[in-house]
């Protein structure tokens, strides 16, 4: 019987990494490309080239009941002190509801301007890129680790740091709909520091907070395209 207690003793040691491999072959790659086709996936979106040598990238996607020039309204009033980011609020907008409407005053999104990332305005996501009805893509720039935004723009990054763009890209569907495709792309130092923060957490927290703004996003567009329905219907002569 002795003879058996190293055999084992190393059963647990193989099963850790049985599901290592498992995860990092089969799990994340799935995670990372949540909803989105093999072609949306492998395929080039405005805004990667903000960050060409990247160390991470997802891409996520769904399916909205309305066409790109519905969605976009929402996607451009994003921010805190703004619309919120229609995921979690109390995570990501200091527990203050998200807007379940279209505010005019914030549709006036402009390249370059800033929307806070925390009540605060400690940190914030650049508008790098705006195509109306199209894309939108955000970008972020943190020195690590006292986590200061700056514009990488405008200099060069420091020897630690994050840097990471969010991009949306809306493609109308045969059916009228409108495909949102998710891509997040980023860069960070020193990697032996930043890359286990980025598997065990960041990656999972994006994906988390990517579906749950799906899921409001689409009831947020599904409701105003039934009221402006209604709307239109009692107004019909």
């Amino acid at each position: 019987m002795s003879g058996n207690r190293p055999m084992f003793r190393s059963l647990p040691r193989a099963g850790a990494v049985v599901a290592a491999v498992t995860y990092g072959v089969v799990i994340r790659p799935r995670l990372l490309t949540w909803g989105a086709t093999r072609t949306e996936a492998a395929g080039g979106w405005p805004g990667d080239e903000l960050i060409p040598q990247y160390d991470g990238q997802s891409t996520m996607a769904t399916t909205l009941p309305a066409p790109p020039d519905a969605v976009w309204p929402w996607l451009v009033q994003m921010g805190c002190n703004r619309a919120g980011w229609y995921s979690f609020d109390r995570l990501d907008n200091a527990g203050r509801p998200s807007a379940e409407h279209i505010v005019t005053q914030w549709q006036d999104l402009k390249e370059g301007q800033h929307l806070e990332a925390v009540p605060d305005g400690g940190a914030w996501f650049t508008a790098a890129l705006i195509e109306p009805e199209r894309d939108l893509v955000l970008r972020m720039t943190l020195e690590l680790p006292s986590g200061h935004p700056f514009e990488a723009r405008f200099g060069p990054l420091s020897g630690a740091y994050t840097d990471a763009v969010w991009g949306f890209h809306l493609r109308r569907t045969e059916q009228g709909g409108t495909r949102l495709v998710v891509r997040t792309r980023g860069r960070s130092r020193p990697r032996p520091l930043t890359r286990p923060l980025d598997l065990m957490l960041w990656e999972p927290v994006h994906l988390v907070m990517q579906l749950r703004q799906f899921r409001n996003l689409r009831t947020r567009v599904s409701t105003d395209r039934q009221t402006l329905t209604v709307a239109t219907t009692a107004t019909a002569p």
